[in-house]
């Protein structure tokens, strides 16, 4: 019987590896919202909230003396520590009835990196299109804010 010569083969140890990455959870603030405030029509134009939560009016919308307060809305989330990530916000409509104003949104950031211990917080502002043809009441709507590791 023949055997191998001394050479033919050779054999070693490989390594493998893995990282388990906590997941990432946004988390909307209880008893936050994006408010437009309160507002009159007139022939319409926009109502702007900005990120830090403060409002300003276009053409002939005007806020309501004394009685409008504006804010942003507000997220915060857990992750991996020092993890880069990013923001992305969906427009949206508020309704009452058969009324319906169309808003776009605007986080405070597109893109963060989560602290040392995993966690960012952030808010989101928006542009609401008044039309002049709203009827007076309260309009309420959703939209939808995602992060993603990046």
């Amino acid at each position: 019987m023949a055997k191998a010569a001394s050479g033919n083969t050779s054999t070693a140890a490989g390594t493998a590896s893995a990282t388990v990455v906590a997941p990432i959870v946004l988390t909307h603030t209880t008893g936050a919202s994006l408010n437009f405030g309160k507002f009159t029509v007139g022939a319409g134009g926009t109502v702007v909230v900005n990120s830090t939560g403060t409002g300003s009016v276009t053409s002939d919308v005007g806020f309501v003396p004394g009685g409008s307060s504006t804010t942003a809305d507000q997220f915060s989330l857990t992750g991996d520590n020092s993890r880069n990530f990013g923001i992305s916000t969906t427009n949206g409509t508020i309704t009452n009835g058969s009324k319906t104003m169309s808003f776009t949104t605007a986080p405070s950031s597109t893109t963060g990196t989560t602290s040392a211990t995993g966690t960012y917080s952030f808010t989101v502002g928006g542009t609401l299109t008044v039309t002049g043809t709203e009827t007076p009441g309260a309009y309420t709507g959703t939209y939808n804010a995602t992060v993603v590791y990046q």
